[in-house]
């Protein structure tokens, strides 16, 4: 079977380096010392579903190619400040996205009423910069971390409840707390096809 997104990227370890913030730190000791993203264990069949599939589109194999951080791993911080001609936004443009929606879906499962992330939808990234890049690939994934452990807290009876919001197609509000993870999980896939693909376009990559 041939996959969607052929490239495949080896993955790569999380190394510590020295002047890195305290979530980066944080990050290199997760990834040290853990063999997959999941640190949290789950007691539901809900909770484990979404936690694998979390982790497994994030850090392992998913079906249709590499994984997420493979993906954002792989890219230069050259590449990911560079807009090509007729790109609406660049690598740290949606990374930048993606984070903030991670950061806003975990507030919405604890109970804050859906809104834009606090960053905005699509924060501007800025001038190139390579500890600016480095520092927002670690909070990406502390982020996920973070949600992880709020997936494995959730009570197991609220999975099916919908969120303290009224139906909004462009928000993604209304719908119940399993149907905001999957959300998510489908965003971090459509994302980081994108990125795939930008940084092959900017980065060179066949």
């Amino acid at each position: 079977m041939q996959r969607i997104l052929a490239l495949r990227i080896r993955p790569k370890a999380y190394e510590r380096k020295a002047g890195l913030s305290e979530p980066m730190k944080t990050l290199a000791l997760l990834f040290k010392t853990n063999s997959s993203v999941g640190c949290y264990t789950c007691m539901t069949t809900t909770c484990k579903k979404l936690q694998a599939s979390l982790n497994n589109i994030l850090a392992h194999d998913p079906w249709y190619g590499p994984a997420t951080y493979d993906i954002i791993d792989n890219v230069s911080f050259e590449a990911a400040y560079e807009k090509p001609p007729g790109a609406v936004h660049s690598i740290a443009g949606i990374l930048l996205h993606m984070l903030g929606w991670t950061q806003e879906v975990s507030a919405r499962m604890g109970g804050q009423t859906a809104g834009e992330p606090a960053g905005g939808d699509w924060p501007n990234p800025g001038t190139p910069d390579e500890h600016k890049w480095k520092q927002l690939v670690a909070d990406f994934k502390l982020a996920n971390v973070n949600l992880e452990r709020i997936i494995a807290d959730f009570p197991a009876g609220n999975w099916s409840v919908p969120t303290n919001d009224e139906r909004n197609g462009e928000l993604g509000t209304g719908v119940s707390y399993e149907a905001l993870i999957e959300g998510l999980i489908q965003h971090h896939i459509y994302h980081s096809g994108q990125i795939a693909l930008l940084n092959r376009i900017v980065g060179g990559l066949t």
